[in-house]
């Protein structure tokens, strides 16, 4: 979408709220919204654009056992009744609490956009009920209502689809993008036949982290060769959030997501890769879980070992080392992290988006499709594959051929100058429809605050 000739000029004086998940214990979710920010204001010449957490968080602060408790109990509960059970507790804490939340940071705004993130999906009924709610507040101020660059499941429950629907398709959005193909098809086969306008593909804001965050200076390589950052992942979200969108579990089949077997195959491939020389530095997004995960096994995997051949083989010269990073407290400290990399290696999709965009190369391993999504866009589909369900000794040679190949840098320029010309184009239209929006009377208000039926608890502390 190109920006008009003819349309209104943007106006430093615009207050623009995103509706996201920027404080989510997953800093990835925190470095797409500060881009995004950071990147719009820009556009609309200086404008103040913030993030409305629509989980009512207000800070970084990691929380650790509420998210990882919960994340077990639902688990272990049928998904029709985990569904239920889920649905009624978020609908009382939207109604109690979370719209007031979006409300108060609603004040004396022009406009509002849904912004980044993989926001429609359908875990539990988490986001479909948040957004409905979120929307609601935003059409009850009469301000435009925009999305941009979000993920979409093509996976919904009829609940969740009704929700989404209220908040996309009651009345026209001003602007509406996502973030790759696979989402525009979710989009439409689930939203366009209830009304909504189509949705256009749009870079994802995490795709300008080498814009917003500076690449610190003089990153010491120390002596065990180049860095490769492994992102650790727990295996219990990967089989919660595997589980929302498959009815047994993906990446390798249900038997390579137990916990043994993918703690098993991390400490495999850490030691795999430090034979070659490599300095492994273990690290996560930040998840309470992750980070439980890492510190639980990390000794065992950081030790020392003979210099041998991890399948039990003739010892190697040149031996790497393995090392856990300190726990980041903010997206900067992520972004500054796989900056200072030779080679990322992650489930977590944000830290393979932002080493790519600082032109380290990546190795992404697919629990979802919206990893392989963005490996294709970015054009490294070759470098994405089903970790665990391969030999450590076929990501080394992946890791090999990614440290020799490097990033494409023209092809990553062309991607970055899009992403920004996609965020230009919403701010146009953000400044078009404010200039435009009638504010709405006393009984459109009461109407569109009115409460509404929904379904979904423990949602809350896990986005």
């Amino acid at each position: 979408m190109s920006p008009s000739s003819a349309s209104p000029a943007p106006r430093a004086s615009m207050r623009v709220a995103l509706l996201n998940v920027k404080y989510s214990p997953n800093l990835g979710d925190g470095l797409l919204a500060e881009c995004l920010e950071r990147e719009l204001a820009q556009a609309l010449g200086g404008a103040e654009v913030f993030s409305i957490d629509i989980a009512g968080r207000t800070g970084w602060n990691g929380g650790p056992g509420r998210r990882r408790l919960a994340m077990a109990l639902l688990e272990a509960v049928p998904p029709a009744l985990r569904r239920m059970a889920a649905g009624a507790a978020l609908t009382l804490l939207s109604r109690l609490a979370l719209r007031r939340h979006v409300r108060g940071g609603l004040a004396r705004c022009d406009a509002a956009v849904i912004g980044g993130g993989n926001l429609l999906t359908d875990a539990d009924l988490n986001f479909p009920i948040k957004l409905a709610g979120a929307a609601a507040e935003v059409a009850r101020r009469g301000l435009p209502l925009a999305v941009h660059a979000v993920g979409a499941s093509a996976q919904w429950s009829a609940r969740g689809r009704a929700l989404f629907a209220r908040a996309l398709a009651r009345r026209p959005l001003a602007h509406a993008t996502v973030r790759d193909e696979r989402s525009r098809q979710a989009w439409a086969r689930q939203l366009e036949p209830l009304g909504a306008i189509a949705a256009a593909v749009s870079g994802d804001p995490g795709l300008l982290a080498s814009l917003h965050y500076p690449r610190k200076p003089g990153v010491p390589r120390g002596d065990a060769g180049r860095r490769v950052g492994l992102c650790i992942t727990a295996p219990l979200a990967l089989r919660y959030h595997v589980g929302q969108h498959h009815e047994s579990a993906a990446t390798g089949g249900a038997g390579a997501l137990h916990d043994g077997a993918v703690i098993e195959w991390y400490g495999a491939l850490a030691q795999a890769l430090a034979q070659q020389g490599l300095h492994v530095i273990l690290f996560t997004n930040g998840s309470p879980e992750d980070r439980a995960c890492l510190v639980r096994h990390a000794p065992r995997w950081t030790a020392e070992r003979p210099a041998a051949d991890w399948r039990g083989g003739i010892a190697r010269q040149g031996q790497g080392r393995i090392s856990m990073a300190a726990p980041f407290a903010t997206p900067a400290d992520l972004a500054g992290f796989v900056a200072g990399c030779d080679l990322v290696i992650a489930h977590r999709m944000h830290a393979c988006i932002a080493a790519h965009s600082f032109a380290v190369p990546t190795i992404g391993l697919t629990w979802d499709e919206k990893l392989a999504s963005f490996f294709a866009l970015a054009g490294r589909s070759q470098y994405a594959v089903d970790g665990p369900a391969l030999a450590p000794a076929a990501i080394v040679e992946l890791a090999q051929a990614a440290l020799a190949e490097g990033v494409d840098r023209a092809a990553l320029a062309s991607l970055i100058e899009r992403t920004r010309a996609d965020v230009a184009a919403l701010g146009i239209r953000l400044a078009s429809a404010a200039q435009h929006e009638v504010p709405r009377q006393a009984a459109e208000v009461a109407t569109a605050s009115a409460p509404h039926a929904a379904t979904a608890p423990a949602g809350a502390v896990l986005a």
